[in-house]
């Protein structure tokens, strides 16, 4: 009457086994660690012996100093010789290397073999930064301000009419004509295919003209949008760049809080969500020779701007080189960017795909100036911060070099490839090597910030308040554990134990499922796993006490037990569905610790069922099975 499949028994075994291996990764805890990575090259020999006697001649001894996943990872036995020793290496490695403070894994490498890590620890675990941004609207109001007016421009002309200008104001884009009769059919042209516009006449002592302006549904449209997809990017960015688990999200019309946990360097975490890094293609203007006097003689022609090749004279001299002020197609048109070799001459490329409208500016272009000169300049903006006077002025680096100008040999539209990222060599100073190939592409691929970001403010949570919260949290959870082991053995004797087993397993459940997705804990996780404790103590005592009743009713000892499990199994069902609902929607719909505490409370709920109705029921079959004459239960 009472038994138990062994298929069943075998699975729990197995269950059993990967839930020790899986949660024991969490008892290693990380060390502090000053992580070094090269920003160009690979890194120079004999690096890791250069800095492990840079610290010791400082007095820092350091745990070790070793290469790991191609950058060096500095581990320190405090957070104190941490900060000390970043302070240390950063004037001495100089600009070709960044350091940054991390949490090293001391996982021992045969469970990393077997793909097992510990949870990912929240901003209120872990510690991290927190940083709220500040979205320039009006930019992103300008940006399409300006693309609007090229577009207007290429309307009059393929309308023919001339002797038009077309200019941006800060009350919107300004548009003179010779004659009234090119007025109104330019103002007719508008109506029709600009619908988002709206253009009025141009006071009479500014000429024949009109001043055009967005409509407001469509500024704010825009505006909000901006905010958008400055999420869209950070996330894609932050993701692409290994953050764990960061929190990206909108806080009124213009701001965005970042938090990213683990991250315990300010600098490197502007670094991460701050610098960007496009393309954009232009048109040559004039030849060498042109650019080489317009630099000697300061003076560029009305429609070109002065670059310089990232290639460099023999001389080390920069070589110039004259652009179109018009943007053919920028990064915000990029849909994908793939590093790879190009097979003719072995060098590193970024192979380009352009959205649909992107593809089309590319195909006109190119269709028109077939045997014409086009480069790719490489734009990157990279926020600093330094101190003046004791204030802390925070300012954006441009760079903006010219990686590649070629002649246009045929018409191609949405893809392509850009080459010029070759490796320095000694006849060519220049151009990017494989890994800046890569990293240029994760950029690319993360997309264009839609408008400039200011850090509004920003704050540093330690890793000595993560690890106080951490410790906290875990007394709460092992005192609940606890007493609820208590109560039960006294309560239910014998089934109490078979009840504790359940419950021991059920919490190891949880702590390896969630190690094993990745799941980030937070504090409300922690309430989400003592809830869990509360909900499965809920199930076990639905089955004690339904043996109980059954017991009280006359029937025998194992008929109770196996009546007891079958039918308080709906019960436990029934109850947790509403429960498990709910937690679904939180993780859902919610964010940071509503989303924690939603999955803590989603996985707590489906192991909590399979270890009350299976696991005890496996327990108890070991125990009274065998037992034919079984006369008393201990329940």
């Amino acid at each position: 009457m009472l038994e138990f499949p062994k298929w069943k028994y075998a699975l729990i075994a197995v269950v059993l086994l990967a839930s020790v291996i899986y949660s024991l990764p969490n008892i290693y805890p990380q060390q502090p660690a000053v992580q070094i990575s090269v920003n160009r090259g690979e890194l120079e020999t004999g690096l890791t012996g250069r800095v492990e006697a840079l610290l010791k001649s400082n007095g820092i001894t350091p745990i070790g100093v070793a290469v790991e996943n191609g950058d060096v990872m500095v581990r320190l036995a405090n957070p104190e010789d941490q900060i000390k020793a970043a302070d240390i290496i950063r004037p001495e490695l100089g600009a070709r290397y960044t350091a940054a403070l991390n949490l090293a894994s001391t996982v021992p490498a045969w469970l990393s073999g077997l793909g097992a890590k510990p949870m990912t620890l929240g901003l209120d675990l872990q510690g991290g930064v927190h940083f709220l941004m500040q979205v320039d609207q009006q930019a992103a109001l300008d940006k399409r301000t300006n693309a609007y007016a090229e577009e207007i421009r290429a309307a009059l002309r393929e309308a023919k009419i001339s002797g038009y200008d077309v200019s941006s104001t800060p009350q919107g884009i300004r548009i003179t004509f010779a004659s009234e009769a090119d007025r109104n059919k330019a103002r007719s042209l508008l109506a029709k295919n600009f619908l988002t516009l709206t253009a009025i006449d141009l006071p009479g002592d500014q000429g024949i003209g009109l001043n055009v302006s967005m409509i407001p549904t469509e500024a704010k449209l825009i505006a909000d949008g901006a905010v958008d997809q400055n999420i869209n990017t950070l996330r894609n960015r932050i993701d692409s760049l290994g953050v764990s688990e960061p929190v990206i999200q909108r806080q009124g019309s213009n701001r965005i809080i970042v938090q990213l946990p683990g991250v315990q360097d300010t600098a490197e975490a502007k670094d991460i969500i701050g610098a960007t890094a496009t393309l954009e293609y232009r048109a040559m203007i004039g030849d060498m020779a042109a650019a080489a006097e317009a630099q000697r003689s300061g003076i560029v022609p009305a429609e070109a701007r002065l670059y310089f090749m990232r290639e460099t004279n023999p001389d080390g001299s920069r070589i110039p080189i004259l652009l179109s002020r018009r943007v053919i197609v920028s990064g915000d048109q990029l849909v994908d960017a793939t590093p790879g070799t190009n097979p003719e001459n072995g060098q590193p490329m970024v192979s380009i795909k352009l959205d649909t409208a992107g593809g089309k500016r590319m195909f006109n272009h190119t269709l028109d100036n077939v045997g014409k000169n086009m480069a790719v300049v490489y734009v990157e903006r990279i926020p600093e911060t330094r101190m003046v006077d004791g204030i802390e002025v925070r300012s954006v680096k441009i760079i903006e070099d010219v990686i590649n100008s070629a002649t246009i040999q045929g018409v191609f539209g949405k893809d392509f490839q850009t080459t010029g990222l070759d490796p320095q060599e000694a006849e060519r100073l220049s151009g990017l090597d494989p890994q800046e190939a890569e990293r240029l592409s994760k950029q690319l691929k993360s997309g264009a910030l839609a408008a400039p970001m200011d850090f509004a403010q920003e704050r540093v949570i330690g890793p000595s308040l993560g690890a106080e919260n951490v410790e906290r949290g875990v007394n709460a959870v092992m005192y609940s554990f606890v007493f609820v082991l208590i109560f039960f053995v006294i309560y239910y004797k014998m089934f109490g134990i078979i009840t504790n087993l359940a419950l021991v397993l059920n919490l190891l459940l949880v702590v390896a499922v969630m190690s094993m997705f990745g799941a980030t804990l937070t504090l409300p996780g922690f309430a989400g796993i003592a809830l869990t404790v509360g909900m499965s103590v809920d199930a076990n005592v639905l089955i004690n006490e339904r043996i109980r009743e059954e017991l009280r009713i006359g029937n025998t000892p194992l008929a109770s037990i196996a009546a007891g499990y079958e039918k308080a199994s709906g019960t436990i069902v029934d109850a947790n569905l509403t429960a498990l609902l709910g937690g679904i929607a939180m993780a859902a719909f919610g964010s940071g610790p509503i989303r924690g505490f939603g999955i803590t409370l989603i996985i707590g709920i489906l192991t909590s069922m399979f270890t009350a109705v299976s696991v005890s029921r496996a327990i108890a079959t070991l125990i009274y099975g065998r037992r034919r004459k079984l006369k008393t239960v201990s329940v």
